[in-house]
């Protein structure tokens, strides 16, 4: 008897120790994988934390070296104006064609003799440049929305093809009515 009761012991605690074993290697992975997400969460927010800090640090420094464009400059450059231009009468290249009148006046840089002086040799060309300009237009491409886009190329192509010593920086509409027929 005592033989089977240390048998049973035997077998009890067997059976205890392969129940635990089992429960342990069915955790075992669980538990492997749990710690493998924490590591990967935490590498995570350092790794995010560190770039946070590291942006606004190097961010700083960069818009504070950074340089000014004109576009950004409180105060803009004062221009000389140019006003002594015709207004311009053509009409646009639409199927039915729309009237233009357009009054245009160029800005150079304050006190330039230099940019001045070309605008008024190149006068004759200028007005025949803008007359074919806007005669090559659609009456669409002449609304409002568009008036900065028709503006840049203007002044790009004036100063690209008609002047040589000197640039315009701005053009301004002071006038532009498209009458459709």
């Amino acid at each position: 008897m005592a033989d089977e009761d240390d048998a049973n012991n035997l077998g009890d605690d067997g059976d205890v120790d392969v129940g635990m074993s089992k429960k342990g290697k069915a955790s075992a992975p669980i538990m492997g994988i749990l710690k493998i997400v924490l590591i990967g969460v935490a590498a995570l927010i350092l790794i995010i934390t560190i770039v946070v800090i590291t942006v606004n640090i190097v961010g700083e420094k960069k818009f504070k070296s950074a340089p000014i464009t004109e576009e950004f400059k409180k105060q803009r450059d004062s221009l000389d104006w140019y006003s002594s231009l015709d207004q311009i009468r053509t009409m646009t290249s639409d199927a039915v064609p729309a009237s233009v009148n357009v009054t245009v006046v160029l800005g150079y840089k304050k006190d330039d003799k230099k940019a001045s002086t070309e605008i008024t040799e190149r006068r004759i060309e200028i007005i025949d440049f803008l007359r074919r300009f806007f005669s090559e237009c659609f009456a669409e491409e002449l609304r409002p929305q568009n008036e900065q886009q028709l503006k840049m190329q203007i002044r790009d192509q004036i100063n690209d093809d008609i002047l040589s010593n000197s640039k315009i920086k701005d053009v301004k509409f002071t006038g532009l009515d498209v009458i459709r027929q």
